[in-house]
C-alpha cells in the first residue's frame, strides 16, 4: 500500500537567471553557472552557502552587504554579472565541454560589446576555462583575453572553498585599486 505523501514529489521551478550588463560597466562578475537555487529563485549568488555578498562588502566593493534579490541593484553601482555557463546544475563539474566552449565564445563577445573596465573571475577555474591558460595567479592577470579590459581572477565564493574567508576578501580588496 503507498502512502500519498510518498507519491508526492518536491518540482523545483527554474528560472533563468538574467545576465546584467550594459555598456561601460566598472566591474562583470562572472561565475561558472548558476546554482540550482540561484535557477529558483532567479538571482545570482543565491545559494546561502555562498559567500559572494559578504566578500564583497568586506572587501569594500559595496557600502552595505546586498542579498541576492538585490543583484540588480548592483548595476547602480556600476557592477555587472554573467556566468560562462548558462544551465543550472548542481556542481561545476556537470558543465559539459561542449557548453564551456560555446560559453567560451558567448562571454568574449559579451566582453568585446559591453567593455567593462575589469573582469573578476569568481574562480580560477572559470577563468582556465575562458582562457585556456593553466598556469593562474590570484589578482590581476598580466594578458588580458580582450584588449583594454583587465582580467582578474578571485576565488570562489562558494562556501566549498577552502581558503579562509579574510584571505578571500583580501583578494578581492585588490580590486578597489583597478577600477576608477
Amino acid at each position: 500500500m503507498l502512502i500519498f505523501g510518498q507519491l508526492i514529489r518536491k518540482v523545483v521551478v527554474q528560472r533563468p537567471v538574467p545576465d546584467y550588463l550594459r555598456p561601460g560597466l566598472k566591474i562583470l562578475f562572472v561565475g561558472f553557472n548558476p546554482s540550482l537555487r540561484s535557477a529558483e529563485v532567479g538571482h545570482h549568488y543565491a545559494n546561502p552557502n555562498n559567500r559572494f555578498w559578504t566578500i564583497i562588502y568586506r572587501a569594500g566593493l559595496t557600502t552595505r552587504k546586498y542579498l541576492p534579490q538585490e543583484d540588480h541593484r548592483l548595476l547602480e553601482l556600476g557592477y555587472g554579472f554573467t556566468n560562462i555557463v548558462e544551465r543550472p546544475t548542481r556542481a561545476a563539474s556537470d558543465i559539459t565541454g561542449d557548453e564551456y566552449r560555446v560559453g567560451r565564445q558567448a562571454l568574449k563577445s559579451k566582453v568585446q560589446i559591453y567593455r567593462p573596465q575589469l573582469v573578476c573571475f569568481v574562480g580560477k577555474g572559470v577563468y582556465r576555462e575562458y582562457s585556456g591558460e593553466r598556469q593562474i595567479d590570484w589578482g590581476l592577470q598580466a594578458n588580458s583575453i580582450v584588449e583594454g579590459v583587465k582580467d582578474f581572477v578571485a576565488p570562489s565564493s562558494s562556501g566549498l572553498v577552502r581558503i579562509p574567508l579574510d584571505e578571500v576578501v583580501a583578494i578581492y580588496r585588490e580590486i578597489t585599486q583597478l577600477i576608477t
